[in-house]
């Protein structure tokens, strides 16, 4: 493990392998996401992206408590103004909407409290892995406010619109195997097995061939609600151009030659 200085204070950056790790570090407040730690992540995965070495990333909390507890509240409250407010929601909204466009695959591992802005960067993340003391919420309706880093509609389209009336207007806070029942995580882990599920399924995944891990992504991500002839055209375009690369004629060579393939991301 190799833990990278590149002077940011809110996070830490390791690598491990293939697999790259972001902790938030911002434990006496339960990793509550200020300006600084959001464009610190975002810089780090921006980072993390354009490594070729680095294959999958994690993205985790730390302390025992919290993954992410929700906005700096104080940060909050200095909100002036509607343009100031929007422009708040923007920035939170961006870094989401990075984690989506990412080649690179994002696996959250939830250890504790993911509340309002750290339940909507968890839903951002491609897969969600939560140790069994994870918490779930969008308690935003307390602060008279909602979600506004992407939980109203996320929570809409991973658990459907009834139960993200239900979790947004309600502002309940749901346990870790509720939250795998209705689909906001998509597994669950002893406490102290998580961060060892997380790398073991990062390992996994960073072993297959990137490109099509990528292309994975775009026709997940795009595709998910597009009628389904136009879903599936976008499927179809993109096998079409994995057909071109170099690392499919490598991984169906490898296939038939009974050996690992050996990538080049080309």
């Amino acid at each position: 493990m190799t833990t990278l200085d590149r002077g940011f204070e809110t996070i830490v950056v390791e690598h491990d392998g293939p697999v790259g790790i972001v902790t938030l570090n911002r434990p006496s407040v339960l990793n509550a996401l200020n300006a600084q730690l959001l464009d610190e992540v975002s810089r780090a995965l921006a980072e993390l992206e354009g490594d070729d070495a680095v294959r999958a990333i994690i993205v985790t909390g730390a302390g025992e408590k919290a993954f992410a507890a929700g906005a700096d509240i104080g940060e909050l409250n200095a909100l002036k103004n509607a343009v100031e407010g929007a422009g708040k929601a923007r920035t939170g909204q961006m870094l989401t909407l990075q984690i989506e466009r990412m080649n690179t695959p994002v696996i959250m591992a939830v250890n504790g409290f993911a509340l309002g802005g750290g339940c909507e960067l968890a839903m951002a993340g491609d897969i969600r892995i939560a140790s069994d003391k994870a918490k779930f919420g969008q308690p935003e309706v307390n602060l008279g406010l909602i979600p506004g880093y992407g939980g109203s509609q996320r929570t809409t389209r991973l658990v459907g619109k009834g139960m993200a009336m239900y979790l947004c207007l309600s502002g309940e806070i749901i346990d870790a195997q509720l939250a795998l029942q209705i689909g906001l995580v998509d597994r669950v882990v002893p406490h102290a097995e998580l961060m060892e599920a997380a790398k073991k399924l990062a390992t996994t995944i960073a072993q297959k061939a990137p490109l099509a891990i990528a292309a994975c992504k775009r026709v997940i991500n795009g595709g998910a609600h597009l009628p389904m002839q136009e879903a599936l055209e976008l499927e179809a375009l993109a096998f079409g151009t994995l057909v071109d690369t170099e690392d499919f004629r490598e991984g169906t060579g490898a296939f038939l030659e009974k050996r690992k393939p050996d990538w080049k991301n080309r």
